[in-house]
């Protein structure tokens, strides 16, 4: 919901209430200097008691409604059988109109499974973009990923709505110069998540599913980010906007074969699930669940979770609920755009993206700016951010250095728990630090893992650029935290 006030501001407006609160700390810039150092200059690596606002993602963070926290108390809690694996079935069954389920511990377990059955060596999945565990299954069952996006996609300005989707013709050449055999699967993420959130339209879904069929193809989606596409559909795409969310839900399923997402996400949950039209192609899938999972009835949940999880999908119907996040980075990115701070638009889903390149010019991407930057943003202010770039690539097999189409800091919204004060704090820092951007320096891996090497990565800082950045922090603020 926009409301606008009578004075003309036009800002969020959060439609829930505050019921359970858990304590923040803010420690002094010294200190963050500090934890930033013991972290190895990597954001995933900081403890939780030395942040003030974690915008290191939206996965598991987001807040559980009192409807969720109760129906936590009312779950079967048997190894088979469940109760309450039958209501989620039916759930997703009703949501999606797929008979065939799988339940998961979370999202990249499911690129596990469809990765070990549909993927051979020397085949190629087709995606709008990649995402850093699902091109990594893929690699790892001797997959190819491909990257079609339309060209706008990777435009860092723009005033298009739905730059997440795929160019058609790409896919078309793609085929003919492979042969259909070799698309293993079509892959589209209903909201790009490495190229700053940006929503895939319905319109362009209809287009792939075509495709697939001429060619008989796989059409998989990762739906994930679905809760703030089906926003953008609603109000960016004329064909949705007299549609209920429920209905253009369905809508984009009846488009799919499979659909996966990680409850973490979508659904406000812990968990995931993988939803199939075919019994044949089920039935493939099916055999790995309790090998790599648990048992057909909770896939590595808790039957907790599965309860939470049945109604967050619900909930998901609810366009007062999807619209949180949408609306709270529309206004960050506003607020960002209007003080020059270099930022994607339009606005997407998932978090306010900053464009490191243009941000920290001047920092080469052999010493990872986007790594910096979240660097930086911590030592200024507490919050942690996502590095979303080359870092967050994997080296070539001869050990060359793969570098990012973009070079972004991904500052995450999780849902429904932040308050607009603490997003204007969040602004504030990060003006303060674009004014101050040519003190920040480069980075440096001391110890590089071979295989997702940003989740656990070390790196040092080139020169003292860090104690500079404190020194002037300290400066311009005083005694302020």
């Amino acid at each position: 919901m926009v409301v606008k006030f009578f004075g003309g501001e036009t800002v969020p407006l959060e439609m829930h209430k505050v019921r359970v609160v858990q304590k923040l700390t803010l420690a002094p810039i010294e200190e963050r200097l500090k934890a930033i150092a013991a972290a190895g200059n990597n954001t995933f690596l900081l403890q939780n008691r030395d942040i003030f606002m974690d915008m290191l993602t939206d996965s598991g963070v987001n807040a559980m409604s009192d409807r969720q926290m109760a129906a936590m108390m009312v779950a079967d809690d048997s190894y088979a059988g469940s109760a309450t694996y039958e209501k989620f079935a039916a759930k997703l069954v009703e949501l999606f109109g797929m008979d065939f389920i799988l339940p998961t511990h979370q999202g990249r377990a499911c690129e596990n499974i469809l990765s070990q059955v549909l993927v051979k060596p020397g085949t190629i999945v087709p995606m709008n973009y990649h995402f850093t565990t699902t091109k990594a299954h893929i690699v790892l069952n001797g997959g190819t990923v491909e990257e079609i996006p339309h060209d706008r996609g990777l435009e860092v300005t723009s005033t298009h709505p739905f730059k997440g989707d795929m160019d058609i013709a790409k896919l078309e050449a793609l085929v003919a110069t492979h042969g259909a055999q070799k698309i293993a699967f079509v892959r589209m993420e209903a909201g790009t998540n490495l190229i700053g959130g940006q929503p895939i339209s319905l319109a362009n879904l209809r287009e792939i599913r075509a495709a697939c069929d001429r060619h008989g193809m796989i059409f998989v989606l990762d739906a994930s980010l679905l809760a703030d596409n089906l926003w953008f559909n609603k109000t960016r795409e004329e064909s949705c906007k007299d549609l209920s969310i429920a209905e253009i839900t369905r809508q984009i399923a009846d488009l799919c074969d499979v659909i996966y997402f990680s409850a973490r996400k979508l659904g406000c949950a812990r968990g995931g699930a993988i939803c199939i039209r075919s019994e044949a192609l089920y039935r493939k899938m099916r055999v790995l669940v309790p090998l790599y999972e648990g048992f057909l009835t909770y896939g590595g949940m808790s039957v907790r979770e599965i309860e939470a999880l049945t109604v967050g999908l619900e909930e998901t119907m609810d366009v007062d609920m999807i619209s949180q996040g949408p609306l709270f980075i529309d206004y960050m990115v506003r607020e960002l755009d209007k003080r020059g701070v270099p930022v994607i638009t339009p606005p997407g889903g998932l978090g306010c993206h900053i464009d490191v390149m243009r941000f920290l010019p001047h920092i080469p991407q052999a010493q990872y700016p986007a790594g910096a930057l979240a660097s930086a943003l911590f030592i200024a202010s507490g919050i942690r951010g996502m590095e979303r770039g080359s870092l967050s690539e994997q080296r070539n097999p001869d050990g060359t250095e793969v570098y990012s189409n973009m070079e972004l800091l991904r500052l995450a919204m999780p849902r429904r728990v932040f308050t607009l004060s603490q997003v204007k704090y969040a602004i504030d820092r990060i003006d303060w630090l674009y004014q101050n951007r040519d003190l920040v320096g480069g980075l440096v891996f001391v110890e590089e893992p071979e295989i997702l090497r940003f989740f656990y990565g070390r790196l040092d800082p080139v020169g003292d650029w860090q104690q500079k950045l404190a020194a002037k922090f300290r400066a311009d603020f005083g005694d302020s935290l």
